[in-house]
């Protein structure tokens, strides 16, 4: 389970992808010369240059990802949180920065953030196979700490322990021969990526943009870390396998009704994390009460989100339908901002547009 042992073998993963699409022949050598300092295990060095670099260049996409993983290497676990959400911010096109944040969150216990930042890693590129995997992992994790409950709440139950058996079998810890990663292993791969992009040109836009990116070499994976679960006082028999089911693919309409139901609780995340950019993407451009322009809308909802100290955003008793390109979401909202608590029913209208759902019209009510 790649996500939940470290963080670090993302970040180098995500690292790898970055330099392979993004590297600019013009500060090939700072990219270079920062790898290196990583590679000989001098990660405080690395992050000077790095910060000298985009004293002069702030925006540098590349350089901030650098950054990023170096700040994780050197356990500044907050720090490079906010690194990558800011990177998420400037270029919500990018998935590997969400990608690198899930992980930062994952390791942090925080599986329902790792979550929702994998699903926006897959709605701006569906094709990301590492997103999809690290999903996956969390969703295990979160599997996991389910049965654990399930077994503490209510240890007879006969029909638990074989499922949290067959987790802990398919993440075992502390396989042989595994080793930790390091900071040099995290240039060598680094550098391998950058000479193998500086090898065939890339074409770059003005801002980086997310491509298809050459298989780059990566190291040894490192053992699986999960949870410890409560023992099991006697061995459960396996039970006998099922004759094999034909594959059962999901309907348009199934498909559909999860995309919307990712997209509302992307957009309560944005909320309540007071990730603007991502908030007023969740609506359509032309989103506008009755009565103001989307433009004032905009300036009035980023003066009261970012104003908050904190907010949470709790949503329940989701419901979904969908007509063809449109559907409407109806929950119960709990909302808590400062000393402000309010619990409400809300429903949301939906458009799909470019493959996404966008926020066509909102209703608040009791």
């Amino acid at each position: 389970m790649k996500l939940i042992r470290s963080a670090l073998p993302f970040a180098l993963r995500a690292l790898t992808l970055v330099l392979a699409f993004s590297a600019l022949p013009g500060h090939a050598d700072e990219y270079a010369d920062v790898t290196q300092l990583l590679r000989i295990n001098k990660p405080n060095d690395a992050l000077a240059m790095a910060d000298r670099f985009l004293a002069t260049k702030p925006q540098d996409a590349q350089m901030r990802f650098l950054k990023g993983v170096i700040q994780r290497t050197l356990g500044k676990q907050a720090e490079a949180i906010g690194t990558f959400t800011k990177l998420t911010e400037d270029y919500p096109e990018l998935p590997e920065p969400y990608n690198n944040l899930a992980v930062l969150y994952a390791g942090q216990g925080q599986y329902d953030k790792a979550r929702v930042a994998l699903e926006m890693a897959i709605r701006t590129n569906p094709s990301y196979a590492t997103a999809h995997e690290n999903i996956g992992d969390v969703y295990s994790r979160l599997a996991s700490q389910a049965y654990n409950k399930a077994l503490q709440l209510d240890g007879s139950n006969p029909a638990v322990p074989p499922k949290l058996a067959l987790i802990r079998e398919i993440f075992k810890p502390n396989l042989p021969g595994a080793a930790p990663v390091s900071p040099a292993s995290i240039a060598a791969a680094a550098a391998a990526s950058a000479n193998a992009a500086a090898a065939k040109p890339v074409v770059v836009a003005a801002a980086p943009v997310s491509k298809p990116t050459p298989a780059v070499a990566e190291p040894a994976k490192p053992a699986v870390t999960v949870a410890a679960a409560p023992p099991v006082v006697a061995p459960v028999a396996s039970p006998a396998p099922a004759p094999a089911k034909p594959e059962v693919r999901p309907t348009a309409d199934a498909v559909k009704l999860e995309g919307v139901e990712t997209a509302v609780q992307a957009w309560a995340q944005a909320w309540a994390d007071k990730n603007m950019q991502a908030y007023l993407a969740a609506y359509v451009p032309q989103f506008a009460p009755a009565g103001q322009s989307h433009g004032a809308w905009a300036k009035e909802r980023t003066a009261r989100i970012v104003g908050k100290s904190s907010i949470s955003v709790e949503l329940s008793d989701l419901s979904v339908s969908v007509d063809g390109d449109k559907a409407v979401a109806k929950f119960r909202q709990a909302y808590k901002a400062d000393s402000l608590n309010v619990n409400s029913r809300k429903v949301l209208e939906l458009q799909q547009t470019g493959g996404r759902w966008l926020i066509t019209k909102e209703v608040s009510g009791n």
